[in-house]
């Protein structure tokens, strides 16, 4: 029984150890984006042409937080897609309509105006169109991916010819 609790000490001692070790607070960054100071540029290629685009926080193709925001010009169009992610939205200024669903249909828009946050689920198909200049925040966690209902709709498989 001695030798027992002789290997129940010495198998503990260690964790007494480490739970005394002070861990290091990983480095801390404050991050500011003004928008006059905001450099927007071509959104991804996976959104249809047209849309602006402007990183605020990570990366959303690579593994960990990010924060983007996209500008669409009035009737800018998403065809039906999803993403394996949660999707977190918040309409910075316009009116961002979207609607549900694996087909295009106007009918089925709701208005989200400024000031407006959501959370689409993960798969859930939807599509969204833009009334007025539009910029949507998104957020999340990557890597980020949009899935297309129709693979023809993703624009990365129209090339122009060469």
């Amino acid at each position: 029984m001695k030798g027992l609790w002789l290997a129940v000490g010495a198998l503990a001692a260690p964790v007494g150890v480490l739970a005394q070790t002070p861990q290091r607070a990983p480095a801390q960054h404050v991050i500011v984006a003004v928008p006059d100071s905001m450099t927007w540029g071509d959104a991804p290629p996976v959104l249809p042409a047209g849309a602006k685009a402007v990183m605020l926080e990570g990366n959303p193709m690579k593994p960990g937080p990010f924060t983007l925001r996209l500008s669409f010009p009035d009737g800018y169009t998403i065809p039906p897609h999803y993403h394996p992610t949660p999707e977190h939205v918040t309409v910075i200024k316009g009116t961002l309509l979207v609607g549900m669903g694996t087909q295009l249909d106007p009918m089925k828009f709701n208005e989200l105006p400024a000031g407006t946050f959501g959370v689409i689920p993960p798969g859930m198909r939807h599509f969204a169109r833009a009334k007025g200049d539009v910029i949507i925040q998104l957020h999340g966690t990557g890597p980020w991916r949009l899935i297309y209902v129709n693979a023809a709709d993703d624009p990365r498989r129209s090339k122009p010819a060469s």
